[in-house]
């Protein structure tokens, strides 16, 4: 549903938020480069953080890792490997950074809310209203293996307890009256009476019995971030979150369908449609030159797929061990082995392998492809390629034909894959009044332009 009509702009207002993704585990970050740092060098998380906010980037983002990944009981030695506790991580990077949110990838499947709860209130209070907790379920019981309850739980069943868990959460974040501290020397208590409300909550999740020990930050609650793609992850953003991240962030008319989709939702739970923020995960990748961007993409990839990386990706998708194949050679003649994917798998596998198969085989014959070659180009498409002015005149594009509100940037390099963004790409989209030339307040809220949190509105 592409808008061919340059009058028609819906949002012409709109401006352009960023947000990083500071992976942690995963392949796309290159290791192998003389500049490329450690993933869990204090100074490396710290010098992200800071180039994010002099771009005045919304938010500092954490994944969560509670295993490595392993293929069949091995360690998946190709990924880069580096995750601290978020929340704990987000603590230091508060002391030496001023507005940038910081957002914590924090698991409702195996946490608890009285403790996750207090835990990202405390965030909340040391950053003086800049956490945000992206709220993530599991069903593998890979990951589960190493909790009491075994941590398996079907894929409804996930979104039923993240429900009641956030529930349970914000009820506690809004244990405390506003003004529940006196702030006085001669005042005759500390607090005032009644001023903290003790939460008695009994469903079919949880069973808490507890006053919440923290008052509320400036903001109110931690942001709500969410990622499910599903029709059930969908919902349960249109209920409860304040930004949504998302896969589709490559292609104009599938971003601006997936946005439509998730304002019916919104309107269907009752929200206005601008209630939700929409941020797809994305890469971008800046060249003098359109044909300079491209030859740097074609090293990138090169970098991220290496040809041990190419035959680990395409091991997962045969079931086989191809270690010993040559990368730069053909595809395995062999037939893939089909296996039941039982959530035992730190790597998944794909649902059904002999028609990826089919269509790798079929698409490098025909173009000549090697092994890693196909890999590359029939992986995952991630990202933005471009000069920063067609950059800026694409994003200011999107954001103001409400396809997105901006995008969660994974750099390709650690930590100075913000640079050329930051440099080169912020200044453009200022020139285009579509990026703000200063934070707009002192809370993550503030600057994403968020109404204060659900439950705290009228009616």
């Amino acid at each position: 549903m592409t808008r061919t009509d340059p009058l028609d702009v819906p949002r012409p207002d709109a401006r352009v938020h960023f947000g990083v993704f500071f992976q942690g585990v995963n392949h796309w970050t290159v290791w192998s480069d003389p500049a490329s740092g450690s993933q869990i060098d204090p100074a490396n998380f710290r010098k992200v953080a800071q180039t994010a906010e002099r771009g005045l980037f919304d938010a500092f983002f954490l994944g969560e890792g509670l295993r490595l990944r392993e293929v069949d009981g091995r360690i998946h030695e190709l990924d880069v490997a580096g995750r601290p506790d978020a929340v704990t991580q987000l603590a230091a990077l508060a002391a030496v950074t001023d507005r940038i949110g910081l957002v914590s990838t924090s698991n409702t499947t195996f946490n608890e809310p009285a403790d996750l709860a207090r835990r990202l209130s405390g965030l909340d209070l040391l950053s003086a209203g800049r956490a945000g907790w992206n709220v993530v379920t599991t069903d593998n019981a890979w990951t589960g293996a190493n909790f009491r309850r075994g941590g398996y739980l079907d894929h409804a069943d996930r979104y039923r307890r993240a429900e009641e868990f956030l529930t349970v959460a914000r009820a506690l974040w809004d244990g405390w009256a506003d003004g529940a501290v006196s702030g006085a020397a001669d005042a005759p208590n500390w607090a005032a009476p009644d001023a903290v409300r003790r939460l008695r909550h009994q469903g079919p999740q949880f069973d808490v019995d507890l006053a919440p020990t923290l008052p509320r930050s400036p903001q109110g609650h931690p942001v709500i971030f969410q990622a499910g793609d599903s029709g059930e992850g969908r919902d349960f953003a249109a209920r409860n979150a304040d930004v949504i991240f998302s896969a589709h962030g490559n292609d104009f008319d599938d971003a601006l369908a997936f946005a439509e989709d998730v304002r019916r939702r919104l309107r269907t739970a009752g929200r206005p449609e601008d209630d939700l923020r929409i941020l797809p995960g994305t890469e971008i990748i800046i060249g003098a030159t359109e044909e300079e961007a491209l030859e740097k993409k074609h090293w990138i990839r090169l970098q991220q797929v290496t040809p041990a990386t190419a035959l680990g990706v395409a091991g997962l998708l045969w079931g086989l061990d191809l270690s010993d194949r040559d990368a730069d050679g053909p595809l395995p003649k062999e037939d893939p082995v089909v296996t039941e994917n039982d959530g035992s798998f730190g790597a998944r596998r794909v649902a059904d392998p002999r028609a990826v198969v089919a269509e790798w085989r079929e698409k490098a014959e025909a173009n000549g492809w090697s092994l890693r070659e196909t890999v590359i180009r029939l992986g995952p498409q991630r990202g933005h390629v471009g000069t920063p002015a067609g950059l800026a005149d694409r994003f200011a594009h999107w954001v103001r034909h409400g396809a997105v509100d901006g995008f969660n940037v994974t750099p390709y390099l650690i930590p100075d894959g913000l640079d050329d963004i930051v440099n080169l790409l912020v200044p453009a989209l200022q020139e285009r009044g579509v990026y703000p030339a200063g934070y707009a307040g002192t809370t993550l809220r503030e600057h994403l332009g968020l109404r204060e949190p659900l439950t705290r509105r009228a009616g």
